[in-house]
């Protein structure tokens, strides 16, 4: 799957992206109490289209900048008109390698 792929509200079977940017971690409060950590990415696949990536909570910690990452069954949405990719409720993310 490539970013020109991408839908919103749809799920992501496999795509892999390399990270080009991580923003710093925040945390945010939940809807139904407590806070999360999450932290936005932006990823490029093969052809050079980006995405926005969003990982939350440990998922931080595995992935660094210049990475090649590969999320499977994940999650598409789009927040203030931009396609965001996540692993969703049941999806994985790994390095690529």
């Amino acid at each position: 799957m490539k970013v020109a792929d991408l839908k919103a509200n749809n799920n992501v079977d496999r795509i892999v992206l390399k990270i080009v940017e991580k923003s710093e971690p925040r945390e945010v409060q939940r809807r139904f109490g407590g806070t999360a950590r999450v932290c936005d990415l932006v990823g490029e696949d093969a052809d050079g289209e980006t995405v926005q990536v969003t990982l939350w909570n440990d998922e931080i910690d595995k992935v660094e900048e210049n990475e090649t990452i590969v999320i499977k069954d994940g999650w598409v949405k789009e927040w203030d008109n931009q396609l965001q990719v996540s692993t969703g409720r049941s999806g994985t993310i790994e390095k690529e390698g």
